[in-house]
């Protein structure tokens, strides 16, 4: 028996006077094979913790590395302290968190609005990383369809919730261009971060991925993409039967449609066609994958459950700082709001899954990379978008799907490019370093982009 497993065997200790002392988990050790490491085996982790996946690819996941319901959860027993030692203290980009509460400091002290809405936007990043972390946690003690819907509904739970509060103050084009932003930064900038670095690592040869899983998540994003076209062609023609009604009418019904869609793609990813998501280099050795890729959890079921709720609050009172502070920010720093919201705001829910996306593109995993990058694109793009248009028809604010023809057109494009990129199946470093690029000219058409909806409609405040 490995020495370590006394962690977890609490009836075979009771006889032992530090019984109690060995239930501290080491937060360096990998849970594959519970064995300690040396402190510079974990020199090439990213900042995002040593057991970091971003929960976009969980799903994928599930089916060959554990995934949800696989974990073999234990019998955890951690300390308060010990529990705070592992979420709080294990990972080096948890040194922003100060940030937060700064930024509430400086808003009650000067009100300097650019300062809020930058302390705000640092401090955001790490609580979005640790809700990552917390879902995945409690991932480990369910099912593969439970962890696809926790997946759904945490995986851009940041983005979700600073888009709440925007639509509470009637912020409505905010919400559209951020989790239009996202889109495009996991897109282009993500997916050509990793493409890059994967390519510089493996420059003797081409780096190659599952085609079936890029084929399925680019016809979803096509689908979200006809979704926003429509009612944008239909306001720009002048062609609505009901002028300022019909075009609503249709987001609204689109967007539950595109919730359908998303729920029929859970289910296919998760129940109907398994075997279409095994990457391609471990199709042969799928089994062996499973139990030498086996993770434990480190925190238990009700410390995981515990830990979301205050992750959840307490970016909750941070997002409404930053939300209130974009348009002051956006006049002391001579920034306009389009910039912010597609460029800045996106880099607050998604700056750890662009570090963990890199860090497995490196380590030739592009078919998690590919969970990650994609993944999130079509969960905000079919999920988190027709989920703020509910959430606006119950608060009686008119969020649709008007994205306006810009925006609109930049998504179709966006989509068309990274599909031919993915569409032969492999990846090198001049195809990363062509979405960069590309990232890059969208990032400066939106920093000279003068946004005709949000100067003709001032925010309204929703009926509540």
């Amino acid at each position: 028996m490995d020495t370590d497993n006394h962690f977890y065997n609490d009836d075979n200790n009771n006889n032992h006077n530090n019984g109690a002392a060995t239930v501290k988990m080491d937060s360096h050790v990998e849970m594959g094979s519970m064995e300690p490491k040396p402190a510079f085996e974990y020199e090439d982790q990213s900042l995002v913790g040593p057991d970091k996946h971003s929960l976009d690819e969980a799903p994928l996941r599930s089916l060959y590395s554990g995934g949800p319901g696989d974990c073999s959860p234990q019998t955890l027993r951690n300390t308060v302290v010990d529990s705070i030692k592992i979420v709080v203290f294990s990972a080096k980009i948890n040194l922003l968190m100060p940030f937060g509460p700064l930024a509430i400091v400086v808003d009650k002290l000067s009100g300097h609005r650019g300062w809020v809405f930058l302390l705000s936007l640092l401090g955001i990043i790490p609580l979005a990383e640790r809700l990552g972390y917390a879902t995945e946690q409690l991932a480990c003690y369910t099912g593969p369809t439970v962890g696809g819907l926790l997946n759904a509904t945490f995986g851009n739970a940041t983005e979700l919730i600073i888009s709440i509060y925007a639509l509470r103050r009637g912020m409505i084009r905010v919400v559209q261009q951020s989790l239009l932003g996202s889109i495009l930064s996991n897109m282009l900038l993500v997916l050509g971060c990793a493409f890059f670095a994967g390519g510089l690592v493996f420059s003797k040869r081409e780096q190659v991925f599952n085609k079936a899983t890029a084929a399925v998540s680019s016809g979803l994003l096509l689908m979200a993409v006809m979704g926003l076209l429509f009612p944008a062609l239909l306001h720009s023609t002048r062609t609505e039967l009901h002028f300022g009604k019909s075009e609503l009418a249709l987001s609204r019904f689109t967007s539950c449609i595109m919730l359908v869609a998303y729920a029929c793609y859970l289910f296919f990813q998760l129940k109907s066609q398994q075997n279409l998501y095994v990457p391609v280099d471990q199709a042969e050795n799928h089994t062996e994958e499973i139990s030498d890729d086996e993770e434990e959890p480190e925190i238990s079921k009700w410390e995981s459950i515990i830990w979301l709720s205050i992750l959840t609050a307490w970016i909750s009172v941070l997002s409404e700082y930053l939300v209130n502070a974009i348009e002051g920010a956006s006049v002391a720093m001579n920034i306009p709001v389009a910039f912010i919201s597609v460029i800045l705001l996106p880099i607050v829910g998604n700056a750890a899954e662009h570090a963990g996306a890199v860090m497995f593109a490196m380590k030739d995993k592009l078919d998690i990379t590919l969970g990650v990058a994609i993944g999130s694109s079509t969960q905000i793009s079919m999920f988190g978008i027709p989920f703020c248009v509910v959430v606006g028809w119950l608060m009686g604010c008119p969020m649709d799907l008007d994205f306006q023809l810009f925006e609109t057109a930049t998504l179709f494009i966006t989509v068309l490019v990274v599909a031919f990129m993915l569409q032969e199946g492999t990846s090198n470093y001049f195809k990363g370093l062509m979405l960069i690029l590309c990232y890059i000219i969208v990032a400066a058409s939106f920093f000279v982009h003068r946004d005709p909806k949000a100067i003709r409609d001032k925010p309204q405040k929703p009926k509540l």
